[in-house]
């Protein structure tokens, strides 16, 4: 009982803190771009080949179509297969749209305050499921947890919109934080920046 009460908060913990590695799971337009980045490379391979481009170049191409291989291979294989067969079907404008897409998603991050509060609803649910004495105290205390994470995250939303709005008070702002001990500001951080 006390291992996977130990364990979910663990998890809880780490995905409060440490949410930069999560992603979510490739989208059908990420998958479309890489496989159409694994197209592009072998028709640019293939192309400074009958081209008879310096080998330099062509060993840049191969190079970047082997490598392109593992993109697609990481990402999966999409539903739908763009056009790709020739130069000209890659070139084109929906290509260049697609491309676009797969950046945009590709930058977007779970939210960390709404990862933590789903581990705390599962570790909550696990402990009143195992029941018992340490099952209700470890509810009682992710329950209290929870409200402090909470509490943490409208502190930070609200010190970011002070010194959003209150420029020339920013530099009194951080000296008043300045005796932070190191493992809150690392906490602060991550929990200001974007996951």
């Amino acid at each position: 009982m006390r291992k996977i009460l130990v364990i979910v908060l663990l998890e809880c913990c780490s995905l409060l803190i440490g949410c930069d590695n999560l992603r979510f799971a490739p989208s059908e337009a990420q998958k479309q771009n890489a496989w159409l980045h694994n197209r592009t490379s072998a028709i640019t391979a293939e192309a400074a080949r009958c081209e008879k481009t310096s080998e330099k170049l062509q060993a840049l191409a191969q190079l970047s179509e082997l490598q392109s291989r593992s993109f697609s291979s990481y990402y999966g294989l999409p539903k739908e297969f763009p056009q790709a067969d020739t130069a000209e079907e890659i070139l084109s404008q929906s290509s260049f749209q697609l491309a676009q897409i797969a950046l945009h998603e590709s930058v977007d991050r779970p939210d960390a305050f709404a990862l933590a509060d789903n581990m705390f609803e599962l570790a909550i649910g696990i402990s009143a499921l195992l029941g018992g004495v340490y099952g209700t105290r470890a509810v009682r205390f992710l329950k209290t947890a929870r409200v402090k994470s909470k509490a943490l995250q409208e502190i930070i939303a609200g010190n970011e919109l002070f010194k959003e709005e209150n420029q020339p008070y920013t530099s009194a702002f951080k000296k008043a934080h300045k005796d932070q001990c190191p493992q809150t500001r690392q906490i602060v951080a991550e929990m200001k920046t974007p996951v």
